[in-house]
């Protein structure tokens, strides 16, 4: 059953009891991610999720680390385009410590100097390491055209200058801006105690602030390319068109649909490309929903000279989606690859805080697994060729990565249209 809580203050709880299983998975989301940040910004979220291991009032960034290892258990951080998470895993009788150290890095970080600039050193070469992986690479180079003039195409790493930049009155001036009561959700799974509020409480229920969050605007769609000259031993290109928000009923059918496409290696695109013509290793498709929008992209990474072909065939297998619709054997076994990932996500305690999480801070609401099989069950064949007509004949973005930069000759921002 899941608990949903609000503290006077506006911090959410959101908790599921699983009384069957040893361990406890806790996580403190906060909805400070790129799209938040301004372009002198750019990567200041995912610099404060570093800094929060790098030594409190009470605990330096090795006893931090020990503190965990001492009870077996696991912490780490994400930062993504909209949210930061601070999360944990543990047995459960170790919850009330897991809490108190989670607590004290999200309240009492120093953000020492010394330890700020040890820090931009390690994120510059973070990003260095990205540079120097074009199939990661791709996929920032295609959110920064696709999702142009707008935060959420920035990268979150940010750029090498801005992280040389970061001070500590930057850090926490923005820090205070975004980590607020009413931006904040604790999310549990497992096996609770049975004062598990009692002691959320006990460390959350002091926490103020009196600044407002800023609402960031819808983005706009650019249908525009983006190339990048680099030897590399393939050519490495995403197209992009324009997905659904998380919020848009239309993501179960889309979902289906993306899996239909390249989702997986039965997959349209994965047989004809890969196993057919034998023209790529890596090659599929993918849907990042957002709180307001949605960027679909096809991925591929091909010998030098073939990407003219492998365009052409990606294309070639999104009109024919569009124009004929899929099949009632590829609908039926995406429906039941759909369900198979949410019933195996639900045994990991870890998963489950994750969507509780993720659901409270950007949707404010939660479905059952009862509800979300339903819902997959009800989708139809005209379901899925509708959402495939609107998104498939719209203007295409490009993002490629090669020695010569060159855009293939196959494709054409209105070949959709």
């Amino acid at each position: 059953m899941i608990v949903q809580h609000t503290l006077p203050n506006g911090v959410r709880v959101v908790a599921e009891q699983i009384p069957y299983v040893r361990s406890v998975a806790l996580g403190l989301w906060v909805g400070a991610g790129s799209r938040h940040e301004s372009e002198e910004d750019n990567g200041i979220s995912h610099f404060i999720e570093h800094m929060l291991f790098k030594g409190t009032r009470k605990r330096t960034a090795r006893q931090l680390a020990e503190a965990f290892d001492e009870i077996g258990g696991q912490v780490n951080a994400f930062t993504s385009k909209e949210m930061t998470c601070y999360y944990a895993k543990v047995l459960d009788q170790h919850f009330p410590i897991a809490l108190d150290i989670l607590a004290d890095m999200f309240f009492e970080s120093t953000f020492a100097e010394g330890e700020i600039a040890k820090e931009q050193k390690v994120i510059v070469e973070e990003i260095r390491m990205v540079e120097d992986t074009p199939d990661d690479l791709i996929h920032d180079l295609l959110s920064s055209v696709a999702l142009k003039n707008h935060p959420l195409g920035y990268p979150i790493l940010g750029s090498e200058s801005n992280v040389r930049s970061f001070d500590r009155g930057r850090l926490l001036s923005y820090r205070d801006r975004y980590y607020r009561p009413d931006n904040l959700v604790i999310a549990l799974a497992g096996h609770l105690p049975d004062d598990f509020m009692s002691l959320v409480e006990s460390y959350f229920a002091s926490f103020t602030s009196e600044q407002p969050v800023e609402v960031k605007q819808t983005p706009s769609f650019s249908h525009e390319v983006i190339t990048r000259q680099k030897q590399t031993e393939q050519t490495h290109l995403c197209l992009g068109l324009p997905g659904v928000s998380l919020a848009d009923e239309r993501i179960y059918p889309f979902i289906l649909l993306n899996n239909i496409l390249g989702g997986n290696m039965s997959s349209r695109l994965f047989q004809e490309i890969r196993e057919e013509r034998g023209l790529a290793y890596s090659v599929y498709s993918y849907h990042s929903a957002y709180r307001d929008c949605g960027l679909f992209a096809v991925y591929a990474g091909t010998a030098h000279g073939q990407e003219e072909e492998v365009t052409d065939l990606i294309l070639r297998i999104l009109e024919d989606v569009r124009e004929n619709g899929v099949t009632e054997s590829e609908l039926k076994k995406a429906k039941e690859q759909m369900k198979g990932s949410m019933m195996l996500g639900l045994e990991s305690t870890s998963n489950r805080m994750s969507r509780l999480g993720k659901n409270e801070l950007l949707l404010g609401r939660h479905l059952t697994l009862d509800e979300m099989v339903a819902r997959v069950e009800d989708i139809t064949l005209e379901d899925v060729r509708t959402i495939a007509r609107e998104i498939f004949s719209q203007p295409l973005s490009m993002a490629l990565i090669s020695p010569s930069g060159n855009i293939p000759a196959s494709y054409g921002r209105d070949r959709l249209v």
